[in-house]
């Protein structure tokens, strides 16, 4: 009997510890500033490309293009709002990848690591899709991407690493990431690379920062950029399109 209200205890104390580690997250995030996107990016969405339909639901924006067949999922950064992804978006959208931004509870990746789930199953039409996103948000969306790797054909991380062992998937796998990004933990990134399979791709934009793969201005204990937001845009679009393509 007393092992029965000892488990019941512990059990109960897990609970409340749980609710206030919520509440604590949610407070602090209440508290923090959240990263908002530049007029610049929002005219993206106000004035897409000829071709371009970008439709702003509640919990995603998508950029579609006309007979799109590949498909692109991606978790913003944290504290980042989704908008700022504009830029990036809308161009690989011109270059026929539908892409579909998941708005995130708080901005936060780490509380709807889940985000991606059920969006494939909405456009039967896409016949390749890839996961991906943006610091935080890469590696929560790894989290997904690694439980259901036959889902995707690869994997993209923007100065972001795998927190799940997927060395052992037949998935494609690209790290892009600015030589001047000072937010990156350099130490997790290097060990997080046993976790890809041998046969990923790496990038490494010189110039390049950790901000610059949204248009946010500049971060908080991020390094200097020798290169233009649009610059760095463009850079990772191109390759992009080349991964996915």
């Amino acid at each position: 009997m007393n092992k029965f209200f000892n488990k019941h205890k512990i059990r109960k104390a897990i609970i409340v510890l749980l609710i206030w580690a919520v509440l604590i997250v949610k407070t602090t995030l209440v508290l923090q500033t959240v990263y908002e996107a530049t007029d610049n990016a929002r005219s993206y969405i106000v004035n897409p490309a000829p071709g371009v339909t970008i439709i702003d639901k509640t919990k995603t924006i998508e950029f579609t293009p006309e007979n799109a067949k590949i498909g692109f999922i991606f978790y913003p950064g944290a504290l980042v709002e989704p908008d700022a992804y504009a830029p990036l978006m809308e161009q690989l959208a011109e270059h026929g990848i539908k892409c579909i931004v998941v708005r995130m509870p708080h901005y936060m990746a780490l509380l709807d690591a889940n985000g991606a789930r059920g969006i494939i199953e909405q456009y039967p039409e896409i016949e390749k899709w890839y996961l991906g996103g943006h610091s935080l948000g890469g590696a929560m969306a790894s989290m997904y991407g690694a439980r259901h790797t036959d889902e995707y054909e690869g994997l993209v991380f923007l100065a972001s690493y795998a927190t799940d062992d997927i060395s052992d998937k037949d998935i494609k796998v690209l790290l892009m990431r600015g030589d001047q990004d000072e937010v990156l933990n350099p130490e997790r990134y290097n060990s997080s690379l046993e976790n890809l399979p041998k046969d990923y791709e790496e990038v490494i934009i010189k110039g390049g920062c950790h901000a610059y793969f949204g248009d946010y201005g500049p971060q908080q204990g991020d390094g200097k950029p020798s290169i233009t937001v649009e610059e760095q845009t463009a850079i990772t679009v191109e390759k992009l399109v080349e991964f996915m393509e």
